[in-house]
């Protein structure tokens, strides 16, 4: 099931850990293809954005079991600074500036 077509996101393509976690669950899988390509490209950036494998691995394993249980996007993430369509918001800058 790995080789299946699985949508991405709107800036940034599927991370082939994130591929693998969410070809093992059919449930995480069919709740990832019902959501939008921002709110997929927002659980990739979520998931790429931390620096430690350990705490990727922690987000790919959460993302499955968030999308299992119907939650749409990640939780308290102010959203994908690579996204080139619109300007960034108030609360992306704020937080960006405190890194």
């Amino acid at each position: 099931m790995l080789n299946k077509e699985i949508s991405g996101g709107t800036a940034h393509k599927l991370p082939s850990d994130l591929r693998k976690a969410l070809t093992s669950s059919k449930k995480a899988l069919s709740a990832w293809e019902d959501i939008t390509p921002l709110a997929r490209n927002e659980w990739i950036c979520w998931v790429q954005s931390v620096k430690k494998k350990e705490t990727r691995a922690e987000h790919v394993e959460r993302a499955t079991e968030d999308l299992t249980k119907g939650k749409r996007r990640p939780c308290c993430w102010v959203g994908c600074v690579h996204r080139k369509d619109k300007p960034m918001s108030s609360s992306q800058k704020y937080v960006l500036s405190k890194k």
